[in-house]
């Protein structure tokens, strides 16, 4: 009895294992060497080894269990690379983008805004209403992504291992961070608009 091995991918489904006499298998084989020390500084010795039972059995593509694992991931790895390179950009656009929208909104608004600290208003109650002006507009666009990425996930399935397409812990990660980016690209534009001077606004035209 043994236990299952994945030959060929990580995310390859588990099937029973048997192993077979050599003569029946084929006319070459795989060695496993389980070491203490660096497993390269162990090849010579391993080969030694090897052509003292059978001089005429070669020793060839030596590999430690390390760089087999890693060319195994190396394509899945760089795609992987690449979608957060693009995700990286696109969330820096979408905190340029809010940010500018909330910039251009806070100058529209200049004149109302004074009347409102005219009138009374406190900062904190500006710098409420611009960012829940800009905050509104955000969760509407991640509740959005959400459902869109929920909908998309079977394309990214082959591109994950040991982690589900709908990972909660994913899905609320990323839908916090997108808050949080949104929420300093509107505080930003509303802290400013706490500084204006009424009169200034006033003659805003």
């Amino acid at each position: 009895m043994v236990g299952n091995v994945k030959h060929a991918r990580l995310d390859a489904e588990l099937k029973p294992e048997m192993y077979l006499p050599l003569f029946l298998h084929g006319s070459y084989s795989t060695l496993l060497v389980r070491t203490a020390a660096d497993p390269l500084s162990m090849v010579s010795a391993v080969r030694s080894q090897v052509q003292a039972i059978d001089r005429e059995v070669p020793v060839f593509n030596v590999s430690t269990a390390d760089q087999i694992l890693a060319e195994s991931l190396a394509r899945r790895q760089f795609n992987m690379l690449l979608l957060g390179s693009f995700a990286t950009v696109a969330l820096l656009l979408a905190a340029v983008g809010i940010y500018g929208v909330m910039s251009y909104a806070v100058t529209q608004r200049t004149h109302e805004i004074g009347i409102r600290m005219a009138l009374g208003a406190q900062a904190r109650e500006v710098l409420w209403l611009v960012v829940r002006q800009g905050m509104s507009l955000t969760l509407i666009g991640v509740a959005a992504g959400l459902v869109a990425a929920f909908a998309l996930t079977r394309v990214l399935k082959n591109l994950l291992f040991s982690v589900s397409t709908t990972d909660p812990a994913t899905f609320a990660g990323i839908a916090l961070l997108l808050v949080g980016v949104a929420f300093i690209a509107s505080y930003l534009p509303a802290r400013r608009a706490t500084k204006v001077d009424p009169l200034t606004a006033l003659r805003h035209e």
